[in-house]
């Protein structure tokens, strides 16, 4: 494969990893919230040991098997609950939003776990990130440090998902040993919560031919996008990658605001900048020469 054709492999793998917000949001309106992300990651799960197979156990450092698919585990299920148990649509997309801090997360903990060196840009770029997410939740009310406390407490679960992945980059980065565990994690997030769902009220699942469609969608989407993701990182442009994926929170509200019929106001917008630019300031606080 050419170098050009490998970059536009990874850049499919962003623009579908883009489309999960909404779709996530979609199929647990339709299936509930448990038994919606139960589902989704079975039928991931489904296509990525058809595309993959089903690893092997040998090779894998105990670490990476356990620490990294722990918080694997805790991120899917954070982020989906958190989208699937918001009051609405707007909300699931901030939702979606404040799982965008994962990127400023990631090269802050570098910094600590990676020893990833670093200038002062890296703490002004997690503030504006930060900073964005609060001016996307403050509704009416003024900004105030106790507003994004508030926020915490309100929405633990998206913060918590932020939170996980970001270590989840730095423990891979460390201990994985050029390994991937992401079909056996798939699996271990799918047993997890239909574990749940047999535990807990289960409203009906509403299946329909858009629902079928929208879970075969996903699922054959998170197989094609971790394919091409490897191809993009092995053959493509880097830095051209590296950039484009920084620009996710965009083309995420952008797909999630098409799929489900649904405008965020001016300040949505202005946060989904904010944590664009924090993020880069960032990535070049922390970049090597």
């Amino acid at each position: 494969m050419t170098p050009q054709r490998a970059t536009l492999a990874g850049l499919l793998a962003i623009l579908l990893w883009s489309t999960s917000v909404g779709l996530l949001r979609s199929l647990t309106e339709a299936l509930g919230p448990v038994g919606g992300a139960a589902m989704i990651y079975s039928t991931c799960t489904l296509c990525l040991v058809l595309f993959s197979r089903f690893p092997s156990l040998r090779g894998f450092s105990k670490g990476y098997l356990f620490g990294g698919g722990l918080l694997f585990v805790c991120y899917e299920i954070f982020l989906s609950l958190s989208i699937g148990f918001a009051a609405n649509r707007v909300k699931a997309m901030e939702m979606g939003m404040i799982n965008y801090l994962w990127p400023s997360l990631t090269l802050l903990f570098a910094t600590f776990i990676n020893q990833q060196k670093s200038s002062l840009g890296l703490w002004i770029g997690v503030a504006i990130a930060l900073v964005a997410i609060v001016w996307m939740m403050k509704g009416e009310s003024h900004w105030l440090p106790l507003v994004m406390w508030q926020n915490i407490l309100t929405n633990p679960l998206a913060y918590a998902a932020a939170i996980s992945w970001s270590l989840y980059c730095n423990i891979t980065k460390r201990l994985a040993r050029g390994k991937s565990g992401n079909t056996l994690f798939f699996f271990a997030v799918s047993v997890v919560l239909w574990i749940q769902y047999t535990a807990s009220s289960r409203p009906p699942m509403a299946f329909s031919l858009t629902t079928v469609l929208e879970l075969l969608f996903m699922g054959a989407s998170t197989a094609v996008a971790y394919s091409a993701r490897n191809t993009g990182i092995q053959r493509g442009n880097m830095a051209l990658l590296a950039t484009a994926s920084y620009f996710t929170p965009v083309f995420s509200t952008l797909l999630a605001a098409i799929w489900l019929h649904t405008v965020p106001d001016l300040a949505f917008w202005q946060g989904v900048a904010m944590i664009t630019l924090g993020s880069l300031v960032c990535w070049w606080a922390t970049r090597e020469t």
